[in-house]
């Protein structure tokens, strides 16, 4: 995950004292505003229930007997801004229910709205509409829990899929974001408050061999084809003119097996498409499409004559990657080629030869997201692990900007609230490839 504090602002408590409040950013957007004891208190309970003989947690700046004077209170923010950032890079505490829990507290806790139920439309791949009632403290899985009640889809495969965040007009179809267990879609999707963006299911895994489970259930076969279809009539699976006729005739007689046997045999089926970007390989300003899928980040650069000279990038290649962040709190989406991140991976291109590739895109932190869940979908398979979703159970204590404490079990729920209640230059860095991925990487160069 990539967090950041990039700013403050001066905000005023019950008693009519002033106090510092430190906008938390994840993934590029605004999440919400928290308080220096509130971080305080999340690093307790992070040292209590982390084993701490393994992980090291991060410097957090101590406590202050005096109010701070300015230089210590940006000494603070920037230290913040440190321990967040680390924070977020270890997946050993992102994805601890702590932290979700702590980061979906404060962000209805930043959102200043009743904690109360409201209808959402979550979509399909292909356009088709899903009207729910949610609480607005759910977090992502338990609205896509939701979701795969609705449409019958059964308990075990609801890990296959997830909920994304999708910019979508006549012309354009852009991943955003993929909603995640530390955020509740309704507040999200209100922050970003674009018209053209809704929340979409679609499959989160890599390995296609996955697929052969799902096609046994008729539900999520029927996502699958509804998936396939929808990226196939986009052009993100390039077929040749007579294939899509053949296609289109299978369409026609609703024969979902037998275009699935056909398109999943063809190349770029289960890759995840991104916006048009600019890379500096195989030279400098080059005008490409990225896509990630079946282990590999793939390049095709758009030449002089229109046409596509393809490069793979093989994940179990990449030593590691890094996010640099050229401006924060953007929100467009319109030009993609005006981007202001980028990610770079250290890439072993050939024997004994490690090669730093910049690609230039708004996604950017959607890449490494992608990135990050291909090695851990890896991992799972070298240890010979099955999907699944964790059930939360444990207890754990969030304190209020105002100071009242709110003991939880488990999820959030409607009564845990009361119902009523300058853009800086700078570089983050993510998560380098976790040791055993050179362990993975001698295996697949064998």
């Amino acid at each position: 995950m990539h967090f950041s504090v990039p700013d403050t602002q001066e905000l005023v408590d019950e008693s009519g004292s002033p106090y510092m409040g430190y906008n938390v950013h994840i993934n590029g957007v605004f999440h919400c505003t928290v308080r220096y004891k509130q971080l305080y208190n999340l690093h307790e309970q992070l040292m209590k229930e982390l084993d701490l003989s393994k992980l090291e947690l991060p410097y957090f700046p101590p406590k202050k007997l005096f109010p701070l004077t300015y230089n210590q209170q940006e000494e603070r923010k920037l230290a913040l801004d440190r321990y967040i950032q680390s924070i977020g890079q270890n997946t050993s505490i992102n994805n601890s229910e702590l932290l979700n829990g702590f980061l979906l507290s404060a962000q209805l806790e930043s959102a200043k709205d009743s904690i109360t139920f409201v209808n959402i439309d979550v979509f399909l791949m292909n356009g088709s509409k899903i009207n729910l009632e949610v609480c607005t403290a759910d977090n992502s899985s338990q609205v896509l829990k939701k979701v795969c009640h609705k449409i019958n889809l059964n308990e075990k495969f609801c890990s296959y899929f997830s909920l994304f965040l999708i910019y979508q007009n006549d012309e354009t179809f852009i991943v955003l974001r993929k909603l995640q267990d530390f955020e509740s879609p309704f507040i999200t999707q209100k922050n970003i408050n674009k018209i053209g963006t809704r929340i979409v299911l679609g499959k989160w895994y890599w390995d296609i061999g996955y697929d052969l489970e799902l096609l046994e259930d008729p539900v999520a076969r029927h996502l699958l084809y509804l998936q396939a279809s929808a990226e196939e009539e986009r052009g993100c699976i390039p077929t040749t003119e007579k294939l899509k006729l053949q296609l289109i005739s299978l369409k026609d007689s609703d024969n979902e097996e037998e275009y699935l046997k056909i398109v999943r045999s063809l190349k770029y089926y289960g890759y995840l498409y991104f916006a048009p970007c600019i890379c500096d390989y195989p030279k400098p300003q080059s005008k490409v499409l990225v896509s990630i899928g079946k282990n590999e980040l793939n390049l095709r650069v758009i030449t002089a004559e229109n046409n596509y000279e393809e490069f793979g990038f093989k994940v179990t290649r990449m030593r590691c990657w890094r996010i640099t962040t050229l401006q924060e709190g953007s929100e467009k989406y319109e030009d993609m080629l005006d981007s202001k991140l980028e990610l770079s991976f250290e890439y072993l291109i050939a024997k004994d030869k490690l090669q730093w590739i910049t690609i230039t895109s708004d996604q950017a932190i959607l890449l490494s997201v992608c990135l990050q869940s291909m090695i851990d979908e890896l991992l799972l398979k070298t240890v010979g692990g099955i999907k699944t979703q964790d059930v939360a159970k444990k207890t754990w204590t969030y304190v209020t900007r105002e100071g009242h404490t709110r003991n939880v079990i488990g999820s959030l729920t409607a009564n845990f609230f009361d119902k009523n209640y300058k853009v800086i230059t700078k570089f983050h860095y993510l998560p380098c490839l976790i040791q055993s991925l050179w362990i993975l990487m001698k295996i697949y160069l064998l």
